[in-house]
């Protein structure tokens, strides 16, 4: 028998549909304005503010409210921790695909 079908360290956090949106948009632009990802990801408003405070208690996002000029504007922002995570999270499905006897 080859090696363990060990899918204990896909991460639950990032493994979410619009979560794993999320993770996968902010590795690639960094910071992303809340109606950009909203938009990209084609998500109701209050769906990605919940999925979104999952990944800040998480410490993979932070999340910042400010002005441009009179509008009020929300960024999303991946953290070091984030990166790590996604990048633990991208291994560990590969390794789960690469075992997979149907790929």
């Amino acid at each position: 028998m080859g090696p363990r079908f060990d899918i204990g360290k896909i991460d639950d956090v990032i493994h979410g549909r619009l979560r794993l949106g999320v993770m996968a948009y902010l590795a690639n632009a960094e910071v992303a304005d809340f109606n950009e990802l909203k938009s990209v990801l084609d998500v109701t408003q209050g769906n990605l503010s919940v999925q979104l405070r999952k990944l800040e208690e998480a410490a993979y996002v932070t999340i910042e409210k400010g002005f441009l000029g009179r509008k009020p504007r929300t960024q999303v922002r991946i953290t070091p921790t984030g990166r790590k995570a996604f990048a633990a999270y991208l291994d560990a499905l590969s390794k789960v695909i690469g075992q997979n006897p149907a790929a």
